[in-house]
């Protein structure tokens, strides 16, 4: 999984990426809020994300407060990463749309378990994400069928919502997961082969 730091501590940057490298993630770093606003603006952002709380620019809380107010925003597991250790700043941090925080005298193990729940969660927000998409596109299909559908009343073929005119069979192939096989009625079987109509209906008279 790939992890977002926002740290301007070169040193804690570096420690912080040591040890996620070891840990197989794939690291993106930045050094203060505005670049952490900026990456996490992207659609392809990582979903996991550890901010330190003072950065020049935008800090820690605000980024935190922006980015759930993205469309995308509710996908990410935010860690807040700060020197500061009173119950009201874990409170502000939590308040902002913060899902952990860490005091920056951590203990090695337990950031690295702080930030396999948070992989956890974060893949499990990514697979609901998509399996809601999928459930609106599929209502949105069921919706499209029940509508009203202009149909030619001469060739009877279908205008889309994209005011494109198709055959029905090709509509109806696009638009659902029905297998079409063509046939014959009998009122085309004896309106454009009627010979044939004939002889057939002859044969089945006697």
């Amino acid at each position: 999984m790939k992890i977002l730091i926002a740290d301007d501590g070169l040193t804690i940057r570096r420690l912080l990426e040591t040890y996620l490298k070891n840990w197989g993630y794939d690291v993106v770093s930045v050094s203060d809020g505005n670049e952490a606003w900026e990456a996490l603006q992207r659609r392809d952002a990582p979903r996991l994300v550890i901010l330190d709380w003072l950065m020049p620019g935008m800090d820690g809380i605000e980024v935190c407060r922006k980015a759930r107010q993205l469309e995308h925003g509710n996908l990410f597991y935010i860690i807040i990463f700060t020197s500061l250790e009173e119950k009201k700043d874990l409170v502000t941090a939590l308040e902002a749309g913060a899902d952990d925080f860490i005091i920056k005298s951590f203990d090695k193990d337990e950031l690295q378990a702080r930030v396999k729940v948070g992989e956890r969660v974060a893949r499990l927000k990514s697979e609901l994400d998509s399996r809601v998409r999928e459930l609106e596109e599929s209502i949105a299909h069921v919706k499209l069928l029940q509508g009203i559908l202009p149909i030619c009343m001469h060739c009877h073929k279908i205008r889309d919502d994209q005011e494109v005119w198709q055959r029905l069979d090709e509509y109806i192939a696009k638009h659902t997961d029905v297998m079409l096989s063509h046939g014959l009625c009998p009122e085309c079987y004896e309106k454009h082969y009627p010979d044939y109509y004939k002889n057939s209906s002859e044969k089945n008279n006697k």
